[in-house]
């Protein structure tokens, strides 16, 4: 639905690398995992849901939460096949798929690239609503030729109401959502910007996420819907608005990402000799006249060896400072992850998701030129939560 953690979202864009689910296997080749939250949900829905074929059908208690735990599979069964619609869809386009995630409130396709085209990207978001609406009309079908008020027409009843739920809910118009993923495509088509697409799409969706959960208030007054399924909206809404939150910041980090320059950003080295007390290597540092040195330490062939943990140093006590040595404070060079001068930024912060660190050290050729912080990089894709600006050297 959506594109960030909840729903049964359009394809999931690359990115996201760790996933809070376990692996359940494989489904045409594609690793399908089932994030643990569920659960939790899984009972709400299961409360809910049998309350209201119990009052329908006149059921037992247990036999009235059985039913309402199929519905819960039936969701998810629905959810499943909506994103291989979409995964299905993107290996049309040859647009790797790393895996699908399931939860109850959805799933998210994750993909290796984005779209190339405004067009694929339209075409992918709709597939999953798609799959969906094709299942919901063959249930419908079934549950008007079945007996009504039977186990099997409430059965069919359920894969229709899920499917078509699914469906039309996710061809809304605003991101997290499929439709808002179409609603980009379209944009991008007019606008020939994807960022400033992807961030219009997000302020639609969060414009749909207020005003479901209006409209859920509205109705929790009229008394159409208990509390519990208030409750279960408002889930719905949350999820929604982090999701478009998290589309508009990330367009907004990506136009940025021309402004990560390595030359730029790489802080300069000052390289003292192992063995060199830490005062002394830091009194060498405050008399430099470059802006945010880093401390290296080097062989006695003039090698850098390794670089001054900043946060290790701080806390030996400044009346010991003078007789311990830097290497003890110290990271081993082959332990920092390295950057090749000369990468876009869009290189820079997809290798800083494939190997997070701290810092990592700039290299030309065979020579470290600087290290890059990673608080660095964040400053410049969101200066408002990074923080004040670190002073950059002049290229």
């Amino acid at each position: 639905m959506n594109d960030s953690a909840a729903g049964s979202n359009g394809a999931r864009q690359r990115g996201r690398t760790g996933r809070a689910a376990r692996p359940v296997g494989r489904v045409l080749g594609i690793p399908v995992f089932v994030n643990g939250s569920m659960i939790l949900l899984a009972v709400l829905v299961t409360v809910v849901y049998g309350n209201y074929v119990r009052g329908r059908l006149d059921l037992p208690g247990p036999v009235a939460y059985l039913v309402g735990l199929g519905f819960v599979v039936c969701l998810l069964g629905s959810v499943l096949l909506h994103e291989l619609g979409h995964a299905l869809t993107a290996r049309r386009f040859r647009i790797g798929v790393r895996g699908i995630t399931l939860e109850l409130l959805g799933g998210w396709t994750e993909m290796d690239r984005d779209a190339p085209t405004p067009r694929v990207d339209a075409l992918v978001s709709l597939a999953g609503p798609a799959v969906s609406l094709f299942l919901g009309g063959i249930a419908t079908a079934a549950f008007l030729v079945l007996p009504d008020r039977t186990m099997a027409g409430q059965i069919a009843f359920q894969l229709a109401a899920s499917n078509i739920l699914v469906a039309l809910f996710n061809v809304l118009p605003g991101l997290p959502l499929d439709g808002g993923r179409a609603l980009r495509a379209g944009l991008w088509a007019m606008l020939k910007d994807r960022n400033r697409a992807t961030e219009a799409a997000g302020w639609a969706g969060r414009l749909i996420a207020f005003g479901t959960g209006m409209t859920a208030f509205w109705f929790y007054r009229l008394g159409t819907i208990t509390l519990l399924g208030l409750l279960f909206v408002l889930l719905v809404v949350f999820t929604l608005w982090q999701g478009a939150g998290q589309s508009i910041r990330l367009a907004r980090m990506t136009r940025r990402f021309p402004l990560v320059d390595l030359g730029l950003l790489a802080r300069p080295l000052l390289t003292v000799p192992a063995g060199t007390p830490l005062g002394e290597a830091q009194r060498r540092r405050s008399e430099d006249p470059r802006p945010n040195v880093v401390l290296a330490v080097s062989d006695s062939a003039g090698n850098l060896t390794a670089l001054v943990d900043p946060v290790a140093a701080e806390r030996v006590p400044v009346d010991r400072r003078p007789w311990v040595a830097v290497d003890s404070v110290s990271r081993s060079r082959d332990a920092v992850p390295a950057l090749p001068l000369g990468l876009s930024g869009e290189q820079v912060v997809r290798a800083l998701q494939a190997h997070p660190a701290a810092q990592y050290v700039v290299t030309s050729g065979e020579d470290v030129v600087g290290v890059l912080r990673v608080g660095d990089v964040a400053q410049v894709l969101e200066p408002r939560r990074a923080g004040p600006p670190v002073k950059q050297k002049e290229k």
